[in-house]
Formats: structure tokens, C-alpha cells, sequence
């Protein structure tokens, strides 16, 4: 079992390499976790720096005295992906967040599709979308990661054409099988830059919005026989391309 993994701002160590961990993170590791002397943990910023540390000490309920020595920085992982989210319904977005985090995608764009049924709106659309941020640093932290991914502003389809037309491979899941769409298992991709996958609402991929991202450079591509959850696709796809891009290797 790997170390368990705890969020910090900064890597700021006293006298002698003594780290003190306090605040939620530190109440989780003390109370929670239950972490003694002389056990593993690993602290990170989230963004791919990371320290290796041993306990010292739990004070009170929520201090945890570390040895903070080295630390590291974990490079960008080459090629980089970004799924496109349709917005699901009810909790299947956290669902979708949580699963393509603990499989290894780098970026996450929610997507306002036209045949979405849930609207970002106001109020309702910031708190949705800091649910969204928060369950990738939760299941970032549940998976060991020490890079957890970005999680963007909700797009527009203008915006998400846009990302498309820069990526160096863009996909959108298009379950249309009359279509003829390619299987990604199949397709070509690079070894560097940037990956994007769409991944519809429930309803699909509109004809207007297919035509607009196919014309930024992107092509559809099935997964294979069978129709998944918009909440499913990008977990699978992404494992999928984790694979054959050599990054489960």
C-alpha cells in the first residue's frame, strides 16, 4: 500500500526538516487516518511537487509533525489529455470527475452541449463546477496522485471548437455507428502535445455542433459495439489512451 497522499500550500520546512501539517488536512491525517510515528505520508501542492515524508509526531487533533528532507517535482506527462464533459445529470458528474481522476486524465472541461439537460447557470453553475473541483483533489488524493488534474471553467461549444482546433489529436465520442466513425482503438496518435476527447450529453452530439468540431480539426471515433454513460465514456476512453500512449507502461 503507498503512502497516503495530503494537500499543502507550501513546502516550508523549520529547523532540522520539521514539517508541521495542521488545519483539515492535518485534523484528517491525526483523527482520520490515525497516522503514528515512524509511517509513511506523502505531501503535495497538486500541481506535481511532492516531498516523501516520514511522521514524527500527532499533537492534539490536528498537528502532524513530519520529516520534510528533499522536495521533488513530477514532470508533465506526455502526450497530455483533456476530456470534454457534457454536463450529466444529478451526481453523475462528480461520478465522471472522480472515476477519469483516479484512472490519470490531466484536464477536465465541463461542456454546456445543447442536448444537455442540466444548465450552469448563476449560482447553481459555481457551486456545481466547485463540486467538480473538489472531487478531483479528493480522488486525486484517494488515487496517489501528486498532479491532480485541471479543472476548467464550464465552455461554451465556441470555446470547446477552439481547444480542438489546437490540440494535436482531437477525438469526440459519436456514437452515430451509420456514420462510419473510426474506432480510437485504432486511431493515430502522437507521442507529445495535446490529446482532447469530446464526450457528448446523454442525447448525443448535435449535427450543428459535430459540424463546428469536426471543421476545428477533430474526428469522431466510437469505443466500440456498445453505447456508454456519458458519465463512463471518458473514463474508458481515457484508460483506453493511457494505455496505448505508453503512460500505463
Amino acid at each position: 500500500m503507498t503512502a497516503p497522499v495530503f494537500v499543502v500550500d507550501h513546502f516550508d520546512a523549520g529547523g532540522g526538516g520539521h514539517y508541521v501539517l495542521d488545519g483539515p488536512e492535518g485534523r484528517h491525517a491525526v483523527s482520520v487516518k490515525r497516522l503514528q510515528p515512524g509511517e509513511d505520508v506523502i505531501l503535495t501542492d497538486g500541481a506535481g511537487r511532492w516531498a516523501d515524508c516520514v511522521v514524527l509526531a500527532a499533537e492534539g487533533k490536528d498537528r502532524l509533525v513530519v520529516q520534510l528532507d528533499s522536495v521533488f517535482e513530477e514532470p508533465q506527462p506526455q502526450p497530455r489529455i483533456t476530456v470534454v464533459q457534457a454536463l450529466p445529470k444529478g451526481d453523475r458528474g462528480e461520478l465522471a470527475v472522480e472515476t477519469m481522476t483516479e484512472v490519470g486524465v490531466d484536464a477536465i472541461v465541463p461542456w454546456q452541449a445543447a442536448r444537455c439537460i442540466t444548465q450552469w447557470r448563476g449560482d447553481r453553475g459555481l457551486k456545481a463546477l466547485a463540486k467538480w473541483r473538489a472531487t478531483a483533489r479528493e480522488a486525486g488524493k484517494q488515487s496517489r496522485r501528486v498532479r491532480f488534474p485541471e479543472v476548467a471553467d464550464a465552455a461554451s461549444t465556441k470555446q470547446v471548437a477552439a481547444l480542438l482546433a489546437k490540440a494535436d489529436f482531437a477525438a469526440v465520442l459519436h456514437s452515430d455507428f451509420d456514420r462510419g466513425s473510426e474506432p480510437l482503438a485504432t486511431a493515430e496518435l502522437p507521442e507529445e502535445g495535446e490529446i482532447v476527447l469530446v464526450v457528448g450529453p446523454e442525447g448525443g452530439v448535435a449535427k450543428d455542433e459535430l459540424a463546428l468540431f469536426e471543421e476545428a480539426g477533430a474526428r469522431p471515433y466510437v469505443l466500440g459495439p456498445t453505447v456508454l454513460r456519458t458519465s463512463t465514456a471518458g473514463t474508458a476512453a481515457t484508460a483506453l489512451l493511457l494505455g496505448r500512449t505508453g503512460r500505463w507502461s
